[in-house]
C-alpha cells in the first residue's frame, strides 16, 4: 500500500457526500474529525507548519504547567514525556518506533517516555505519504514520519533549553541535555525537564524545517537493539486494552447474521423466537445483515442461531474455487491490458524458440485471520456516537461511521485502540466492522435503548465474510540466447482488482491498470532486454483486500520461481544467476550476497535436502531469503530460514528482526497451508484454525534475520518479509527432489 493513498481525499470525497440525515459534511469536517483521546493542548498544535502562540498554548494546558510545543510531545512536571503516535500500534511495534525517534532527538531517558495513541485528525496527524488521510498501512509508519518525528522532539529539547537558560540568565549555548535532564556543565546543576515545563510552555516555537538535528554519529537511541517495547509491559501484564476488551456497564454484545454467499441481500426474517428468548434486547435489519443485540455474546450467539431468513441471492456469486481456476486459464490464453512493454518480446520469443521456457503458477484466496477478532464498540446519542476500535485509516472510518451511524463527521468521536493484528484486515475503504457497529448503535438508539454496544465478528464471520487477498494465476514465457542469457520475459497476470469499486477508483487506478495486482512486475529489476507484462482483471464477486505485502505476495512467487526455472534451463547456479542479473541494484545484490552467505550456499547438502533463494524489493526495503528442506517420502520440512534485510536506517533492530521473522512465518505459513476455496455453490468451506491452517511453534523452523547497516531513510519492515519465503521454500525443493511446485500451498504429489 506504500502511496496508495496519494490524493486519497479527492477520492474520499463521494462517500461523504452521500445523504444522511444530517447536514452533508463541509471538507473542513472531512478532514478533522473530531477524536476523544483527550490530548488537550495538542489537538491545535501541528507539525510541519506554523506553530501556536506561548498563550495559546498555555491555556490549552490542563493545568498551566504541561509543555506541549507541538501535536506530537507532552511533558509534565512529574517528568514525563508523552509522545502521541498518530499510526495504530497492532504489533508492529509502532510505538517503540515513533517514540525512539522522538526520545532521540530530545535526549529524553527512555524509562520516563510513554506512548498513546493520536485522536482522529487527519490535520495534524496525516500519514504524510497519503496526502490528508490519517491512517497505518503499506509498511509506511516510520518511514513517513521519520523527520517528522525527530524534528518534534529537538523542537521540544531546543525550547527547554532555552526555558533553562532563562532560569540560569545563561546564554543557550551554555545549556546540555542528557536523559531527560538540563545542565549547566559549568556549574554541575542539573534539573529534569519537568522542572522546566511551565517556563517552557511560555516561548513561542520555531518553525520545525528550522530546528537542528542530530547528526547520527551523535545517536544514542536509534540503532540500539535492547530497547524495550514501550507496548510490552502492559500487555505483558495483561492491562492493555484492545477492542476484544472494551467493558462498560450495561454493555450488550452485537452479533451479525449475514448471507451465505457473497452479494446476497435480506428477503425475508422471522425473529419471533430470537426475540424471544432470555437476554436478547433487540434483533433488526442493518445493510449488512442482521442484527442480534444481548446481554453475553452466548445469548447473542444463541439467538443468531434462531433467526428464520431467506436470503435474496439473484445477485450472490454462485461460482466455485474450480470455475473461477478454469475462468483463469481460459484468459491467461488472451492478451491483456499492457502495463509494461520493453523491447520486442514476441520478436524475441520467435527467434529463440527452442529455448522457450513456460510456467503457470497460481496462488489462493487468503484471510487475514489476525489473532484478535475484528471487534468494535459504539454509543449512539442525541449528540452524536463515540466508538472505540482498533481503527487503521480513522480519516476514513470517521466518515463510514458518521454516514452508517446518520450524524455529520464532526459529531463523531474515534477512540484508536491497541488491535492483536491486522495485515491488511482493519484497513476497509467502507469502513466495515466500524459501519457496521455504528449501524447498530443508531438502531438502538432509534428504539430508545440508551446503551453501549459491542460488535464481535467471531473468527468463523471473519474467515466466512470476505475480505481476502486476490487469487491469482500468473503465465510466464522466456527465452534464453544463444549464450544462455536471458533474452525475452512475457509475463500475464490474471488477479481480480482490489482497487476496482471502492471509491479511490477512479485515481488510483490507471488506464485500466491497478498497481496493486502488477507491483512487484511492472517493476522488475532483472536485466533482461526483452519484458512484456499485460494483466487481466477479472471480477467474479468475491471481496478482496490488500493484504500483507499486497500484490507483491504473489508476483514474487511468480517471478522468483521463473527466475529459478531460467536458470536451470541455461545449467547456471541460481544464486550466481541472479548476481548476474542485479548488477545494476547494488541493495538487492547486497541481500542477496549476505543471505546466501550466511545460508553457507556453496557447502553441499546430503541427498533429498536442497537450499533455494528469492530476492524481492517491496515497500522501501530489499529482503532475501534463502530455505533450507528436506524432501521425504513423508513430505516436506523446512530446516531453515536464513533472511538478509535492507531497509534503510535500523531504528530499532529488535522490532526489525521481530517483524521480519513475523512475515517469514506468515509467508511460510501461506507457503504451506493457507488457502481460502469456494465450493460449487459460492460458500466458502474455510471458517476456523482447523481448515484455515496456520505453522504452530513445533512446526517452524530456527530462522536467521541479517541487517544490512545503512545511512538511508528507514524503509518498510512490516511486509517485506513476506514475499521472498513462498518461492526460495519452491525452489529449494526443486533442489531437493527435482520437482517443480508452481501452486501455492505447495504440496507434493
Amino acid at each position: 500500500m506504500t502511496h496508495l493513498f496519494e490524493r486519497l481525499s479527492a477520492a474520499a470525497r463521494p462517500l461523504a457526500s452521500r445523504p444522511t440525515t444530517s447536514p452533508a459534511p463541509t471538507r473542513r469536517d472531512v478532514l478533522r474529525i473530531v477524536g476523544g483521546a483527550g490530548a488537550g493542548l495538542t489537538i491545535a498544535l501541528a507539525l510541519p507548519g506554523a506553530a501556536p502562540t506561548a498563550a495559546l498554548a498555555a491555556e490549552e494546558a490542563d493545568d498551566g504547567k504541561t509543555f506541549a510545543p507541538n501535536a506530537f510531545v507532552r511533558v509534565t512536571p512529574d517528568n514525563t514525556v508523552t509522545v502521541v503516535i498518530k499510526h495504530l500500534e497492532m504489533g508492529q511495534g509502532v510505538y517503540t518506533g515513533l517514540a525512539t525517534l522522538v526520545a532521540e532527538e530530545m535526549d529524553a531517558a527512555w524509562e520516563q517516555v510513554r506512548c498513546e495513541h493520536a485522536p482522529a485528525d487527519a490535520d495534524l496527524y496525516n500519514n504524510l505519504f497519503w496526502g490528508a488521510v490519517q491512517g497505518t498501512g503499506g509498511s509506511t509508519s516510520l518511514a513517513n514520519a521519520f523527520l517528522q518525528m525527530r524534528r518534534a522532539g529537538a523542537m521540544a529539547r531546543g525550547l527547554l533549553r532555552r526555558a533553562a537558560a532563562d532560569a540560569w540568565g545563561v546564554g543557550v549555548d551554555a545549556v546540555d541535555t542528557a536523559a531527560g535532564q538540563l545542565i549547566h556543565p559549568e556549574t554541575g546543576e542539573r534539573v529534569p525537564y519537568g522542572q522546566m515545563t511551565a517556563r517552557a510552555a511560555r516561548l513561542r516555537p520555531p518553525s520545525p524545517e528550522s530546528v537542528p538535528l542530530k547528526d547520527p554519529e551523535d545517536f544514542t537511541l536509534i540503532g540500539r537493539a535492547d530497547l524495550r517495547r514501550k507496548d510490552a509491559p502492559e500487555k505483558v501484564e495483561g492491562r492493555a486494552i484492545f477492542g476484544s476488551d472494551v467493558a462498560f456497564n450495561g454493555l450488550l454484545t452485537a452479533l451479525v447474521l449475514r448471507p451465505p454467499r457473497f452479494g446476497g441481500t435480506l428477503k425475508t426474517l422471522d425473529a419471533s423466537a430470537a426475540q424471544a428468548m432470555r437476554g436478547v434486547r433487540a434483533v433488526f435489519a442493518i445493510p449488512r445483515g442482521v442484527a442480534v443485540v444481548a446481554d453475553g455474546f452466548w445469548q447473542a450467539r444463541k439467538a443468531r442461531m434462531a433467526l428464520k431468513v431467506e436470503w435474496d441471492e439473484s445477485d450472490a456469486v454462485r461460482v466455485g474455487s474450480k470455475a473461477l481456476w478454469d475462468e483463469y486459464r481460459d484468459l491467461a490464453d488472451t492478451p491483456g491490458q499492457t502495463f509494461r512493454d520493453d523491447g520486442d518480446v514476441h520478436a524475441a520469443l520467435a527467434k529463440a524458440a527452442s529455448s522457450v521456457v513456460e510456467a503457470t503458477y497460481t496462488v489462493p484466496y487468503m484471510a487475514h485471520a489476525p489473532m484478535e477478532p475484528l471487534s468494535a464498540v459504539a454509543l449512539r446519542t442525541a449528540s452524536g456516537i463515540e466508538v472505540r476500535a482498533g481503527s487503521q485509516v480513522p480519516t476514513l472510518d470517521a466518515l463510514a461511521i458518521a454516514e452508517a451511524a446518520g450524524v455529520r463527521p464532526d459529531q463523531v468521536t474515534l477512540h484508536t485502540l491497541y488491535a492483536g493484528g491486522s495485515f491488511g484486515r482493519r484497513a476497509t475503504p467502507d469502513g466495515d466492522v466500524v459501519a457496521e457497529v455504528a449501524a447498530i448503535a443508531r438502531g438502538l438508539f432509534e428504539r430508545g435503548i440508551a446503551a453501549p454496544v459491542k460488535l464481535v465478528w467471531t473468527r468463523e464471520d471473519d474467515i466466512r465474510g470476505g475480505r481476502y487477498r486476490p487469487m491469482a494465476l500468473h503465465r510466464l514465457r522466456g527465452a534464453l540466447d544463444e549464450a544462455r542469457r536471458p533474452l525475452a520475459w512475457h509475463q500475464r497476470v490474471v488477479t481480480q482488482s482490489i482497487l476496482k469499486g471502492t471509491p479511490f477508483e477512479s485515481v488510483l487506478i490507471k488506464d485500466g491498470i491497478d498497481g496493486t495486482s502488477v507491483e512487484g512486475v511492472i517493476d522488475l529489476p532483472y536485466a533482461i532486454p526483452n519484458m512484456l507484462g499485460d494483466l487481466h482483471g477479472p471480477d467474479p464477486g468475491v471481496p478482496v483486500l490488500w493484504w500483507r505485502a499486497v500484490g507483491h505476495s504473489h508476483t514474487a512467487f511468480a517471478v522468483e520461481s521463473f527466475v529459478d526455472e531460467l536458470a536451470h534451463a541455461a545449467g547456471a547456479d541460481p544464486l550466481v544467476w541472479r548476481m548476474d542479473l542485479l548488477a545494476d541494484h547494488p541493495r538487492l545484490l547486497g541481500v542477496l550476497m549476505l543471505a546466501a552467505n550466511k545460508a553457507n550456499w556453496s557447502t553441499p547438502l546430503d541427498a533429498g535436502r536442497g537450499r533455494g533463494v528469492a530476492v524481492h524489493a517491496s515497500f522501501g526495503s530489499f529482503v532475501a531469503h534463502v530455505a533450507e528442506v528436506t524432501v521425504s517420502a513423508s513430505g516436506v520440512t523446512v530446516d531453515r530460514l536464513v533472511c538478509a534485510v535492507d531497509c534503510g536506517l535500523p531504528v530499532n533492530p529488535d522490532v526489525i528482526r521481530a517483524q521480519i521473522e513475523g512475515g517469514t512465518c506468515f509467508g511460510l505459513s501461506a507457503a504451506l497451508r493457507g488457502r481460502v476455496t469456494l465450493d460449487d455453490t459460492g460458500k466458502v468451506v474455510q471458517s476456523n484454525f482447523h481448515d484455515f491452517e496456520v505453522l504452530r511453534f513445533p512446526s517452524l523452523p530456527p530462522i536467521e534475520v541479517h541487517i544490512v547497516p545503512s545511512a538511508e531513510p528507514p524503509s518498510g519492515v512490516g511486509e517485506p518479509g513476506v514475499p521472498t519465503v513462498a518461492p526460495a521454500v519452491a525452489n529449494a525443493i526443486f533442489a531437493a527432489s527435482g520437482k517443480r511446485l508452481r501452486d501455492l500451498p505447495l504440496k507434493l504429489g
